[in-house]
């Protein structure tokens, strides 16, 4: 048996354990895995979703997704804001400091790819990037391929 699907998750851990361990240092301690998801769904809907939308994407319940919401609206991560044409609806958006947040993710992200890059040199580095790319268009090819939390 092939031990790469265990190095893809083994790797994404440690990715995911080094950006929680650099932003927590930075102020952003409150910050779950769970979070990280939602900012990168809502980064790239400025105009903000609903919990509807934002629960089907991560794979969870609206009500869920509502907890999920009230909880990175205390910690001033994101907002409710007025749908538009749904009076009965809320557009959840990032606040300044959820994008501020994402900022950091993007930064330190870079730091370790340079990191990665000094372990294998660049070539190689992005001789994988290609290559992973290239699986995950062959898998979306038979069915959407999304970033999100594995519940």
């Amino acid at each position: 048996m092939s031990e790469l699907p265990g190095l893809l998750a083994l790797t994404f851990r440690a990715v995911i354990d080094q950006l929680h361990e650099n932003l927590a240092a930075e102020g952003f301690s409150d910050v779950r895995p769970a979070h990280a998801f939602t900012f990168q769904y809502l980064s790239h809907r400025p105009e903000g979703v609903t919990a509807v939308e934002l629960g089907e994407h991560l794979g969870m319940t609206k009500q869920a997704a509502v907890q999920l919401i009230d909880e990175l609206t205390q910690r001033g991560y994101v907002e409710r804001r007025p749908h538009p044409t749904d009076r009965r609806s809320r557009l959840i958006r990032l606040t300044q400091r959820g994008w501020f947040c994402i900022e950091r993710m993007v930064f330190w992200s870079a730091e370790i790819e340079r990191h990665w890059a000094g372990l294998i040199g660049a070539d190689q580095l992005d001789q994988l990037q290609n290559g992973l790319r290239e699986f995950v268009r062959d898998t979306a090819t038979r069915r959407p391929v999304t970033l999100r939390p594995v519940w």
